[in-house]
Parts: C-alpha cells; sequence; structure tokens
C-alpha cells in the first residue's frame, strides 16, 4: 500500500515548502511527480524550482522527455518517469485506487483555506478506507513539520 502524507500548512506556502520535500525525495533516490492545479502553476512551480536557493539544484521539468526528469512537473495525470512520489498541489486531487502505482503520496494543503482542509478530510477518508498508510503532518510555530496522526 501507498504511504499518504498530509501536510498542513499554516505559515508558509507551498512554492515555500515544496523544494524542501523535493530535496529529501531526491535524497531518497526517489523520483516525483508533482501535480499542479493549471498550467498556469506548471509554469510558476518550473522557475520557482530554479530559483528557489542559490545552494541547491532539483533537476526538474515540465516538458520534452519526461522519462528522463527526476522531477517532472504536470497538470495532467501523466508520469512519464515512473515516479515513486505523487505531490498534489493547489487543491489537486486523486482517486485512492490511482495512487497505489506510488511508494509515497503527499497532499500539501493550505490550512487556513477551509475548502482545501475539506478536501483533505475526504481525500484522508477515502485512502484510510482503501487500505493506505495515511499520516498527518503540521507546521509548529517555529515552522518545523511535526507529526500529528
Amino acid at each position: 500500500m501507498t504511504e499518504v502524507l498530509f501536510y498542513h500548512l499554516e505559515r508558509g506556502t507551498p512554492d515555500g515548502v515544496l523544494p524542501g520535500l523535493l530535496e529529501k525525495t531526491l535524497e531518497r533516490g526517489w523520483k516525483a511527480v508533482v501535480r499542479a492545479g493549471g498550467r498556469d502553476r506548471v509554469e510558476a512551480l518550473d522557475k520557482q524550482l530554479w530559483i528557489y536557493t542559490d545552494e541547491s539544484f532539483l533537476p526538474h521539468a515540465a516538458g520534452g522527455d519526461g522519462a528522463k526528469q527526476p522531477i517532472w512537473l504536470t497538470d495532467g495525470e501523466d508520469v512519464p518517469n515512473s515516479a515513486d512520489v505523487l505531490f498534489l498541489t493547489d487543491g489537486v486531487s486523486a482517486e485512492a485506487s490511482e495512487i497505489s502505482q506510488f511508494e509515497r503520496c503527499i497532499l500539501i494543503f493550505d490550512g487556513r483555506d477551509d475548502d482545501a482542509t475539506s478536501r483533505a478530510r475526504a481525500f484522508w477518508k477515502e485512502a484510510a478506507a482503501a487500505g493506505h498508510e495515511v499520516a498527518y503532518w503540521k507546521q509548529s510555530p517555529q515552522g518545523r513539520w511535526e507529526k500529528q496522526a
């Protein structure tokens, strides 16, 4: 079964936390696909991953030969790089049955947005009912991630 991690943002933004989570994914030797809420968001993430820090480099693409990319950015359901991890951002959802092809699925949601929180709760219930291992992470007042459930 897939490990499904819910990252509840209270202080940061998806653009601010996503690079660090992607770095940890690559450190494990895994590939990732990031599913965003539209083509404009894919383009914004593409730019963000190039400039988020001077010290790091996150190899990624949103076009071309996706099979060669450690990180694939998309607004669709394509997974050309045989990713181990699926990141869901911008309120994008997935079916519990669809995520079974991944080692891990990470849903990043803004806890200040009631709709996003409701969608995350619904996905939690669906993923747990499908037998996936679910975990909930929340930002501490210092901005660190703390496992809550």
